[in-house]
């Protein structure tokens, strides 16, 4: 699919599509990668369920993307035949899983974020969109609802567990900035009543992650956008190491049926 594949030459409404698919996917693989290695069997349990509903969501967004590409692609050509630079995820979804603290870290950073951004997208003029958003919601409310706990948790628990808190909110608080970017097509989408206005969502998110991490005497400065480029398949070293995994199958058996 590569020597066919250009990103630059795609619709806005593919690219938007294609954008929010290949975040699920990333980040479900991530949260993949916990299972048989989590702090405890129900934990274990717990992160591949999150795993399974973000991968269900890419499964629909790679769907539709298809569908309006129009050039015969699955969702499987887009998930599993593409390298990383025809990737255009947000890199704050690749990064390596770290710690458990890490990952809960930045699944909190994520779930606020996305309870945020899906309530907008329901009101997407493009039916199929806000139909996928109004199913996300659902399961994203829940996942708030988990990590919100943990960080708690862990920033109230041992010295050991807040110092990797700390750890890792240093880690990625320069990555966050680029939820809030608008690419181009995106910008065109939301002049359509398509899209989200991203940046409107920075300041409801720093307010209520500023909040919380207050209260738990975690210091977290406003998030500035300072490593971006995602959306663009400008990637950090990390996702190609990733889709080595991720892809192996398909590419050692193409056409293979589940």
């Amino acid at each position: 699919m590569t020597n066919s594949f250009s990103i630059e030459l795609q619709s806005p409404l593919f690219r938007f599509v294609l954008g929010l698919a290949d975040d699920s996917v990333v980040l479900s693989h991530r949260l993949s990668e916990w299972c048989s290695n989590a702090p405890y069997l129900e934990e274990d349990i717990a992160l591949s369920n999150v795993a399974l509903d973000y991968i269900g969501r890419a499964r629909m967004l790679y769907q539709y993307a298809a569908e309006i590409e129009g050039k015969d692609h699955t969702e499987d050509d887009l998930a599993y035949w593409r390298n990383e630079r025809e990737f255009t995820n947000l890199l704050i979804h690749e990064l390596p899983k770290g710690d458990f603290a890490f990952t809960m870290m930045r699944q909190f950073f994520l779930d606020v974020f996305y309870n945020l951004y899906l309530e907008k997208l329901v009101n997407s003029k493009d039916e199929t969109i806000a139909a996928i958003a109004a199913k996300a919601i659902k399961e994203t409310r829940y996942h708030l609802k988990r990590s919100e706990p943990w960080i708690r948790q862990l920033s109230e628990g041992t010295q050991e567990s807040r110092d990797r808190i700390l750890r890792a909110v240093d880690e990625l608080k320069d990555f966050v900035g680029e939820l809030f970017e608008m690419p181009q097509w995106e910008a065109q989408l939301l002049a359509q009543g398509i899209s989200v206005d991203r940046t409107s969502l920075q300041k409801p998110w720093d307010d209520y992650v500023q909040k919380f991490l207050a209260i738990l005497g975690v210091d977290f400065k406003e998030c500035q956008l300072q490593i971006r480029g995602g959306r663009n398949g400008i990637h950090t070293e990390h996702l190609g190491h990733m889709l080595c995994e991720m892809q192996y199958l398909q590419r050692c058996y193409p056409a293979m049926q589940w």
